[in-house]
C-alpha cells in the first residue's frame, strides 16, 4: 500500500521512508526482510482508522518515543492516511510521560534492582493507609469491610494521584511518606477534605436533596464568593485537560477548590448561621464538583475517615 504511493525507498538494504526534517529514515522493513516497530505502528494505525474508524487515537508511552511517533504519523499523512493539518479529525497524537524516579536520582527500582510492580505498590499503599487509620483510634465503630475499603480508597488513590499530579512531560521522585502524608497536594489531603463536607452536611441534619429542591445559594460573603466562582470553572478546566492531555490540571483544579473550601469554611460558619442552608449547599456543591474530579481521575471518593 505505501509501496503503491510511491513512499517506499531502498536504503542500505533495507525498504525506508524519508521524513522530510529527519535526518535519518524510517525503516520499515529491515534489510534481511524482517519487520520492526515502525511497521507494526503503520499497519496498527491503519487499521484502527479503515477498520476500527478511529477518530483520534492517543499513543501513550514514555517521552523518549516521541520522535518516532512523530516519524510515524508523518509518514501515515504522507499516505494520506492522516489529514495534515494534526487539529483536523481523523488524528493521531503521542502523549509521553517522564519517568518515575526513586530518592536516588535514578530510575525507580527495588533494592535487588528489580523493576517496581505496580500491584506491590498498591498492596503497600493499602497496608500503610489500613495502619494509619486503625492508630488514629477513629475506626472502632467501623466493620471490617468498611475499613478495607477505605483503606483500599485511600491508598489505591495515593498512589494514582501522585502519579497524575505531575506534569505528565517531567519526571518526578516517587516517596511514599510524602504521597501518604494527609497535608499538601495529596489524595489523602483530598479524600480526608471531602470527608469533612460530607461530616458537615449530615451533622447538619437536613435532607440536602429537600434543599436543593427549595432554596439557592447566596454568594454574599467573599470567600464564599471566590470558591462558587472557582466551582464554576470546572467544565472549562476538564475540556483543557482533555485537549491539551494533560491530566495534572485536574488535579491542579482539585487542590485549588479544597483549599478555597478550607478557607471558607475557617471564615464562615456553615451549621447554626443565619446563612445554613445556602452556605450547606454551596459545601455539597463542593463535594458534587471533587467527586467528579475524582472519577476523571480514578479515584473513589470516601465519605467518612
Amino acid at each position: 500500500m505505501l509501496n503503491e504511493k510511491g513512499l517506499i525507498e531502498e536504503s542500505e538494504g533495507a525498504r525506508v521512508i524519508f521524513i522530510e526534517g529527519k535526518k535519518i529514515p524510517l525503516i520499515v522493513v529491515k534489510r534481511d526482510g524482517g519487520f520492526n516497530y515502525a511497521s507494526t505502528d503503520l499497519t496498527a494505525l491503519w487499521y484502527r482508522l479503515n477498520e476500527e474508524k478511529a477518530d483520534w487515537m492517543i499513543y501513550v508511552t514514555d517521552v523518549g518515543q516521541r520522535e518516532h511517533f512523530e516519524m510515524v504519523f508523518s509518514a501515515a499523512k504522507r499516505a494520506g492516511w492522516l489529514p495534515p493539518n494534526e487539529n483536523d479529525y481523523p488524528k493521531a497524537s503521542h502523549v509521553g510521560f517522564g519517568l518515575v524516579l526513586g530518592e536516588d536520582g535514578k530510575r525507580f527500582r527495588t533494592r535487588s534492582t528489580e523493576v517496581v510492580k505496580l500491584v506491590d505498590l498498591l498492596d503497600d499503599a493499602k497496608k500503610r493507609c489500613k495502619a494509619a487509620l486503625e492508630e488514629r483510634g477513629k475506626t472502632k465503630d467501623w466493620t471490617a469491610e468498611e475499613l478495607e475499603q477505605t483503606a483500599e480508597a485511600v491508598g489505591y488513590g495515593a498512589v494514582k494521584y501522585a502519579d497524575l499530579k505531575n506534569n505528565r512531560l517531567t519526571n518526578y521522585t516517587f516517596n511514599f511518606d510524602q504521597m501518604l502524608s494527609d497535608k499538601g497536594n495529596t489524595a489523602v489531603y483530598l479524600l480526608y477534605a471531602h470527608a469533612r463536607i460530607c461530616s458537615i452536611i449530615r451533622k447538619s441534619g437536613k435532607d440536602i436533596e429537600e434543599l436543593k429542591k427549595s432554596a439557592a445559594i447566596d454568594l454574599a460573603h467573599p470567600d464564599e464568593r471566590m470558591l462558587g466562582l472557582h466551582l464554576l470553572q470546572f467544565a472549562e478546566i476538564v475540556e483543557d485537560a482533555c485537549t491539551s492531555l494533560l491530566p495534572h490540571l485536574v488535579c491542579e483544579y482539585l487542590y485549588n477548590i479544597s483549599e478555597d473550601f478550607t478557607k471558607f469554611y475557617t471564615n464562615c460558619q456553615v451549621v447554626g448561621s443565619a446563612e445554613e442552608t445556602s452556605r450547606l449547599l454551596l459545601c455539597e456543591a463542593t463535594a458534587v464538583v471533587m467527586r467528579k474530579c475524582f472519577h476523571l481521575l480514578g479515584i473513589t471518593p470516601v465519605y467518612k475517615i
